[in-house]
C-alpha cells in the first residue's frame, strides 16, 4: 500500500500564488514550498526591510509547520534564496533568533530577482 499524501494550507500562511501547495506531508516529513513575505491577511507584499521580510516568511514557515502538526525545532533542511548576500548578517541573525539552539542544515542561494520584487524566499523540509 503507497503511503497517502496529505495537502496542508493555513489561512496564516501566504495561500498559493499557483499550482502548488504551502506544503505536503508523506510518511513522517513535512516539505514545505518557497515561501515568499507575503501578508497572509491579503496575500500582497508589502515591501519593507529584510528584517522585515525574513520575519514574515519565518512566521508563515512556523504557522505551515503547526497546521502540519510539526515545528520549528524540527526543520531538517532549509533553503534561503536571497537576492543580496550582503544581506545575509541580518538573516542569520534573525534565523538564530526563531530557531534558538536547534540549527537545521541549510543552504543559501544569491538570486538575481525574486517574485513581485521580494528580497527573500525559504522552502524547507522538516519532520513530523
Amino acid at each position: 500500500m503507497k503511503t497517502p499524501i496529505q495537502f496542508v494550507n493555513t489561512p496564516r500562511a501566504p495561500q498559493p500564488g499557483g499550482h502548488y501547495s504551502q506544503a505536503l506531508i508523506h510518511g513522517d516529513t513535512v516539505y514545505v514550498s518557497g515561501i515568499l513575505p507575503l501578508d497572509p491577511n491579503v496575500d500582497l507584499f508589502s515591501g519593507g526591510s529584510i528584517e522585515d521580510q525574513t520575519t514574515r516568511v519565518l512566521s508563515s514557515l512556523d504557522a505551515i509547520l503547526v497546521a502540519s502538526g510539526s515545528s520549528m525545532d524540527r526543520v531538517l533542511k532549509m533553503t534561503l534564496y536571497v537576492t543580496d548576500i550582503s544581506h545575509w548578517g541580518s538573516v542569520n541573525r534573525l534565523c538564530a533568533r526563531a530557531f534558538g539552539d536547534h540549527r537545521p542544515a541549510r543552504t543559501v542561494v544569491p538570486v538575481k530577482e525574486l517574485h513581485h520584487g521580494c528580497l527573500i524566499e525559504i522552502d524547507a523540509v522538516a519532520s513530523l
